[in-house]
């Protein structure tokens, strides 16, 4: 929050303006609306892959490391953009920014199912990722400009819940839908989803009210260079990027595990098991909760514990107790990643979009890495050796949540 509008907050005992009355409205429903429908909206195409990996190698004739890379391709492009789209969203403004950028995402969408060779898909899959930041990086910075700091967390909790449902319908609806009538029909109904999304954003989402345009292109880069001198948010960059890096290793190379004997489990299947984000979906939003009850760095340093047990209990061989496994994996993962954004847009008091940018690009370079890395750890010991990876990334973050994060921050949440 700019320093102007903290000390009016300050200053009228917690309310701004009409406006902040009209958060508590009929108007309020609709904004929450909006913003899980962008987050559901990027990630039904983002990881809708993920299910059908082992179809798309054999018809592509690829191994499980080679034809990862259409994993790899979308998150570094995702990587490759974040800042420069926060940096333009601080100069446009934040709806526009989405609106466009979601009406465009359903292009490349078509022409992935279009693909036909596997180097082509890549490709669009590439352009895919180009267009997702302007949706989710500005979304994440319209809810810290336009929430009440003591509401930015629910908020982000609405969000994150609204993208792990479309991870897991992407993944679902891509499974089922290969089974039906093959996996190019299901891109075009992904794409078709993402059209209708965009349109019903567009009519949601309020125009931004409290957004502070900046100077420049110029000025806002250079408001994202000086986030570097934030060490909460540098740590925080950091965590964003285990996230993510455990996350897709986890999930896209599970799916070469389970497709093999003894399970033999049909794309149909696969996409059924990541059912598992629903869970995910509805503990999400109590983050804010959690974080007011134990403190954010106590809350994030039990969540990774789990997640290092659910990891480890996927090494079992009865199904049932892989699917509990990837439970914890799956809600310990997305509540890790609502704590982390919430905190980006407490921390970084100007320039949101560019620092959301910023924690984009560390999270997505980390899910690059982990389809790259994976596809090595695959190679060289199969899933073994890809759970003792995640164990060792996710034990790297709780040393920089225990080290680097401040011990007590809810005196930062209240302001």
């Amino acid at each position: 929050m700019h320093s102007w509008t903290l000390f009016a907050h300050r200053a009228t005992g917690g309310c701004f303006s009409p406006w902040d009355a009209a958060l508590r409205s009929q108007k309020f429903p609709a904004r929450f609306l909006a913003v899980g429908l962008a987050g559901f909206c990027t990630f039904i195409n983002l990881y809708s892959p993920q299910a059908i990996l082992p179809l798309l190698s054999q018809e592509f004739g690829a191994g499980p490391a080679e034809i990862s890379t259409i994993m790899t391709a979308s998150s570094l492009a995702v990587a490759l953009t974040a800042p420069f789209t926060g940096t333009v969203a601080d100069v446009l403004g934040r709806k526009r920014v989405i609106v466009t950028a979601m009406f465009c995402l359903g292009v490349p969408t078509i022409m992935a199912a279009l693909s036909p060779t596997l180097h082509a898909l890549i490709f669009w899959r590439f352009v895919q990722g180009l267009v997702m930041p302007p949706i989710f990086a500005v979304t994440i910075a319209y809810i810290g400009d336009e929430w009440l700091p003591r509401e930015t967390a629910k908020a982000a909790g609405i969000y994150t819940s609204g993208a792990s449902l479309g991870g897991f319908a992407g993944r679902f609806f891509a499974g089922i839908l290969a089974d039906l009538f093959g996996w190019r029909a299901a891109f075009f109904v992904l794409a078709a989803a993402t059209f209708i999304g965009a349109i019903l954003v567009l009519l949601l989402l309020p125009r931004e009210r409290r957004f502070v345009r900046s100077e420049g292109l110029l000025a806002s880069g250079k408001q994202m260079l000086r986030h570097f001198r934030n060490p909460q948010l540098i740590a925080t960059f950091a965590v964003g990027f285990g996230v993510l890096f455990s996350f897709i290793a986890t999930f896209t190379y599970l799916s070469f595990r389970l497709a093999a004997p003894p399970y033999n489990l049909s794309p149909g299947y696969l996409g059924a098991i990541f059912v598992v984000y629903l869970v995910g979906s509805g503990l999400t939003p109590l983050a804010g909760w959690a974080i007011g009850r134990f403190g954010r760095r106590r809350f994030m340093m039990h969540v990774i514990a789990l997640w290092i047990a659910g990891i480890a209990l996927t090494l079992a061989g009865p199904l049932w107790l892989i699917i509990v496994g990837l439970v914890a994996c799956a809600a310990c993962g997305l509540m890790c990643q609502a704590v982390s954004t919430g905190y980006v847009t407490i921390t970084a008091q100007a320039g949101r979009s560019s620092a959301v940018g910023l924690y984009v690009t560390s999270f997505y370079l980390g899910g690059s890495f982990g389809a790259a890395l994976g596809g090595i750890a695959w190679t060289l010991g199969q899933w073994p050796a890809c759970v003792a990876m995640v164990i060792a990334m996710l034990a790297i973050m709780a040393s920089i949540v225990a080290l680097a994060w401040e011990r007590t921050l809810r005196e930062t949440e209240e302001n």
